[in-house]
């Protein structure tokens, strides 16, 4: 059974930075492609960051150079550090992976960013 569990989120001033975590299991994160998603009040969920089977990344232009999706085998985590956070960043983020058709998604952690 995969479940990911994601951590890491809070309210954090413009400026500041936050690291999202997501644990999996049932699934080893190093040979899956994972990615962030968040989705802001009224708006759809939106692709962040990804992180590909051989390790490429691939960023929303708001996000670039701000943003760092990592992953570390040894604790089958998956990290977004974000930095510079801004306001427009406020939203729920979640992790996601997609094994064959069926897309897994952990609980979501709230990221509120204050002016």
């Amino acid at each position: 059974q995969v479940q990911l569990v994601v951590s890491g989120g809070g309210l954090v001033q413009a400026g500041g930075s936050l690291r999202l975590s997501c644990t999996a299991s049932g699934i080893i994160v190093s040979i899956r492609t994972m990615g962030w998603y968040r989705q802001a009040p009224g708006k759809q969920r939106e692709l962040v960051a990804s992180i590909a089977l051989g390790g490429s990344t691939d960023y929303a232009d708001s996000v670039k150079g701000r943003f760092t999706i990592s992953r570390e085998s040894a604790k089958n985590t998956v990290y977004l550090q974000m930095n510079s956070l801004k306001t427009e960043d406020t939203a729920v983020y979640y992790c996601t992976t997609q094994i064959a058709s069926t897309a897994y998604w952990g609980q979501g952690t709230q990221v509120t960013v204050s002016s």
